[in-house]
């Protein structure tokens, strides 16, 4: 019999979950995923394992991060046998990510669904792949919608795409939420719209930018780019209206980050500091 490893860490940053039950919906979420032999999966709020079963007959390996205590005694008991499946006892946002390719198949729980997809997307240059992730049908909507008012939003999309798959209703889960709830899948572009090493200096144009997302483009980067510059690069924009910069596509956007590293001198170009990057308050 293998030994599982349990990890621990201390202190949730979330209480209460609702655990996905329905088995065509547990069944579609890992097709989606197209889970496969050679796959190292992050199942993060693993429940009583309905997804790690499903997981741990297809992927490589499964690491089933979990905290509360009592589902962590099921999934003991349950993976015992299973030398591919790895228990985790730790606060998922606190979690060391693979350092290998990996992706996550997952429910998450609505209290950190912002802060999980940030943990996973707001650096670029991690390990991670793809993912099939259910979270609250409100938080999906935003995610993938084509007007955007959050910066990370847009940033996340110059080097993954995000799409909205279909809604989960309510009685899917036990205890019921409030809301509906949807899945999202999220595949790492084949080719970025932003260079990996330049993420920094995007996440400032972008956060620059959306500060006011309802404003037009002459008026969002007014700062940055010379009133010539707008006009040559509303012109490459192919904008014939005035639009608010929350609409503009994400090529769009790639556009304007092409257009400022060119052209602007760098003493312009707005800076974010890192630490507005955390997905992680500090305790």
């Amino acid at each position: 019999m293998t030994k599982k490893k349990i990890r621990r860490n201390r202190t949730p940053n979330f209480l209460g979950q609702h655990l996905l039950h329905h088995k065509k919906t547990l069944d579609e979420i890992v097709d989606f995923a197209n889970v496969g032999p050679q796959d190292t999966v992050l199942d993060l709020g693993a429940g009583k394992g309905a997804l790690t079963d499903i997981l741990s007959q297809r992927a490589k390996k499964v690491l089933a991060v979990e905290y509360d205590e009592k589902f962590i005694s099921i999934l003991k008991e349950k993976y015992a046998d299973q030398s591919n499946t790895i228990i985790i006892q730790q606060d998922m946002l606190t979690l060391n990510l693979p350092k290998k390719d990996f992706i996550v198949v997952a429910s998450i729980p609505y209290s950190i669904t912002t802060p999980m997809l940030k943990k996973l997307l707001n650096h670029p240059t991690s390990s991670f792949q793809r993912g099939v992730i259910v979270i609250e049908k409100g938080a999906a909507k935003r995610f993938t919608s084509k007007f955007v008012k959050d910066p990370y939003v847009i940033a996340w999309r110059m080097w993954f795409d995000i799409r909205y798959v279909k809604t989960v209703p309510r009685k899917y889960f036990s205890p019921p939420p409030s809301v509906d709830s949807a899945i999202i899948s999220i595949q790492r572009k084949e080719k970025p719209l932003v260079p990996y090493r330049d993420y920094l200096i995007f996440w400032g144009l972008v956060d620059y930018v959306l500060h006011h997302p309802n404003v037009s483009i002459d008026k969002a980067l007014w700062g940055v780019f010379t009133v010539p510059q707008i006009k040559r690069l509303k012109r490459n924009l192919k904008l014939t209206n005035e639009i608010p910069v929350g609409a503009l596509s994400e090529q769009q956007w790639g556009t304007i980050y092409e257009t400022m590293v060119k052209y602007v001198p760098k003493f312009r170009w707005p800076r974010v500091r890192k630490k507005k990057l955390t997905y992680i308050k500090k305790h």
